[in-house]
C-alpha cells in the first residue's frame, strides 16, 4: 500500500523557488558585469586615415595667400585733346612700342585751328619783311641826310679856314670871317644831331624788328601747339609693353583728361596676395616670400601691406627678385607663402584637420605595435602652412592620426585594421 507523502509538493516548490532566485541573482550579476564593461573599440581602416610621426627640427612659420601677378607700373594714357574716336587700332594683350598708334581721334575744329595758326605765322613773317624794308629805307634816308650835312659842314669849315687866312693877309674884313665861322659851327651842330638821328633810327629799327620777331615767335609757338594737338589725335602707347585695356569705343566723344588706354611693362611684375586678416597681423614689410606660378617658384620680399581689410583679407604686395618663369603674365593666378619667423629645434607634426595655433585638441596616438590608438590631449603652439608646434602631450617619435576623427569622438580607443 502506497503512502502519500504530504511534504513532497512542498519540497518541490521550494526547489523551484530556490532555482528561480539563484537564476535571477545570476542574471542580475551578469547584467551588472556587462554594464561595467567598456564598449568594444571600433575598427578603422588604416588606409582611410593619415598618420604622421612627431619630429624635432626647425619650424618655419608661414602664412599663405592666393593672388595674382600684376604690373608694378601701369601707364594711364589720357586724352590730350578733345575729339571723337574714329578707329581702334590695337586690342588688349597686344605688344606695343612707344610709337604704336592705339586710337585715331578726329577734331575738325582743331585741324582748322592748326591751318589758321600756320597762316598767322606766314602773315607775321611777311609783316616782318615789310617792316624791315621800311625801317631800312628810313635809316638810309637819315644816313643820306647826315652825309649831306657832313659835306656842307666840311665846306663851311674850309670856307672859314680860307677866310681867316685872307683876313690875316688883310684881304677881307672880320665880319666876313665871323659869318664863315658861325656857318661852320651851325653845320657842325646840325651834323651831330643828324648823326644822333641815324643812331636813333638804328635803335628804333632793332626794337621794332624785335617786337615783330616776338610776334613771329608767338605765332610759331601757336602753330607748334596746334600741330602738336593735331598729332595727339593719334593716340600712341608711349612706352614699350603690353596693352592692358582700351577704355573707349569707336564713335565715342572724349574730353581732355579722359582715360583712353592702359599700358604695362610685362617684364616688371609683382605679386598681389590676399592674406586672411587673422594671419596678416604678423606680416611685416621686408619679410621673405615664395611665389608659385604653377610653372616655377620665384623668390620675393614683402613690399607693401594694404592698411584696409576687404572681404576678411588684407592685400600684400610682394616684389619679385628672380627672373620670371615662362608663362608669367599679368593677372596670372599665383600661390604665395610669406615667411614670418624660423623656430629652431621644435617638436612638430603635420597640421591636423582641426589644429589651430595656440589651441588644445585631442588626437589618437598609436600604441606600440600600431594596432590600436588612444585619444590623448595635445597642446599646439606656433604653426606653419603644413606643420605645427607641439608643446604638450606628445613626444618625439610618437605617431598620431591627423585625419578628421569626429565620427569617433565618443571613443577613447580605436583599432586599426
Amino acid at each position: 500500500m502506497d503512502i502519500v507523502r504530504q511534504d513532497f509538493a512542498r519540497n518541490r516548490f521550494r526547489r523551484r523557488l530556490l532555482i528561480g532566485v539563484v537564476t535571477a541573482v545570476a542574471l542580475t550579476a551578469f547584467a551588472y558585469g556587462v554594464s561595467r564593461l567598456e564598449p568594444a573599440a571600433p575598427a578603422v581602416e588604416r588606409a582611410s586615415v593619415f598618420i604622421d610621426e612627431v619630429e624635432r627640427g626647425p619650424l618655419i612659420r608661414q602664412v599663405r595667400g592666393l593672388g595674382s601677378l600684376i604690373p608694378e607700373e601701369i601707364v594711364l594714357i589720357p586724352a590730350v585733346v578733345e575729339g571723337r574716336v574714329e578707329r581702334r587700332l590695337a586690342l588688349p594683350g597686344t605688344p606695343v612700342e612707344p610709337d604704336t598708334v592705339l586710337l585715331l581721334l578726329s577734331n575738325p575744329q582743331l585741324e582748322q585751328q592748326a591751318l589758321d595758326a600756320e597762316s598767322a605765322l606766314r602773315a607775321a613773317e611777311a609783316q616782318y619783311g615789310a617792316l624791315e624794308a621800311t625801317l631800312e629805307t628810313q635809316r638810309l634816308d637819315q644816313a643820306t641826310l647826315a652825309a649831306q650835312v657832313e659835306s656842307e659842314q666840311l665846306q663851311a669849315q674850309a670856307q672859314y679856314d680860307a677866310d681867316r687866312q685872307l683876313q690875316e693877309n688883310g684881304l677881307i674884313d672880320s665880319l666876313t670871317v665871323m659869318k664863315s665861322r658861325v656857318a661852320a659851327e651851325q653845320l657842325k651842330i646840325r651834323l651831330g644831331l643828324e648823326r644822333d638821328r641815324v643812331a636813333v633810327r638804328e635803335s628804333s629799327k632793332k626794337a621794332q624788328l624785335a617786337a615783330q620777331e616776338a610776334l613771329i615767335d608767338q605765332a610759331r609757338s601757336m602753330l607748334n601747339l596746334r600741330r602738336s594737338q593735331v598729332t595727339k589725335l593719334e593716340v600712341r602707347a608711349g612706352i614699350r609693353g603690353v596693352l592692358q585695356s582700351l577704355d573707349v569705343e569707336a564713335g565715342q566723344q572724349v574730353a581732355p583728361g579722359a582715360a583712353l588706354a592702359r599700358v604695362s611693362d610685362p617684364r616688371r611684375l609683382k605679386a598681389e596676395l590676399r592674406v586672411p586678416e587673422t594671419q596678416a597681423k604678423d606680416v611685416l614689410i621686408g619679410q621673405s616670400a615664395r611665389i608659385d606660378t604653377r610653372n616655377g617658384v620665384i623668390e620675393g620680399v614683402v613690399s607693401r601691406i594694404d592698411p584696409a581689410v576687404e572681404n576678411a583679407t588684407v592685400k600684400v604686395d610682394v616684389r619679385l627678385l628672380g627672373d620670371l618663369p615662362p608663362g608669367a603674365r599679368p593677372d596670372l593666378t599665383v600661390d604665395g607663402a610669406i615667411e614670418l619667423e624660423r623656430l629652431e629645434e621644435t617638436l612638430q607634426i603635420g597640421r591636423p584637420v582641426s589644429g589651430q595655433p595656440e589651441s588644445l585638441i585631442s588626437l589618437f596616438r598609436l600604441e606600440p605595435g600600431g594596432e590600436t590608438a588612444v585619444r590623448v590631449p595635445v597642446r599646439l603652439g606656433a604653426a606653419s602652412i603644413q606643420d605645427i608646434e607641439v608643446r604638450e602631450g606628445l613626444q618625439e617619435g610618437d605617431r598620431v592620426i591627423l585625419s578628421d576623427m569626429s565620427d569617433w569622438s565618443a571613443y577613447e580607443r580605436i583599432r586599426l585594421r
